[in-house]
């Protein structure tokens, strides 16, 4: 369930009864809407703390199951269709490879407080599923050629 929200300038012009509305929520979290830049969510350090070393024990547990036992890795092989469907179209092969990365990036992005890396992982997998789930675009990106185009120049530049 997302958090209560409310206006930027709500919070500007009555800071004080939205911390107490923060308080209130059974989150202790509120959406910040801005009509001028990307919204914020307001909560309590305490309260961001407890979620970040919820996560972190949750990474650091998983890790460690998936680094001593084949069963648990063989096991989150097969249920991760459940989390992520599209993964239907990637070989088995790739599937092990994309749990390793992932595990891999869990691990080394707890570590630095910055989740980022875990959602690029993701993210890049999908787009590889996606691929494969077009015929015709999995052809042609999979196809041996000798032809090389050259460098790629930066977009906006000439």
């Amino acid at each position: 369930m997302p958090p209560p929200e409310v206006s930027f300038s709500e919070l500007q012009l009555h800071g004080k009864a939205t911390v107490e509305r923060l308080h209130r929520t059974p989150g202790q979290a509120l959406l910040v809407r801005r009509r001028d830049a990307e919204d914020l969510v307001l909560t309590t350090a305490a309260r961001a703390e407890l979620e970040h070393t919820a996560a972190s024990v949750t990474t650091r547990m998983f890790v460690a199951l998936m680094q001593h036992d084949e069963g648990v890795r063989e096991l989150v092989t097969d249920v991760l269709p459940e989390v992520f469907p599209w993964v239907a179209f990637l070989s088995r092969d790739e599937v092990r490879e994309f749990v390793l990365e992932l595990v891999a990036t869990l691990r080394a992005a707890d570590s630095l407080h910055n989740p980022a890396p875990v959602v690029q992982v993701i993210q890049s997998w999908r787009h590889t599923a996606e691929v494969l789930a077009d015929p015709d675009l999995a052809a042609v990106l999979t196809t041996d050629s000798d032809l090389d185009l050259g460098p790629v120049t930066r977009p906006g530049l000439p």
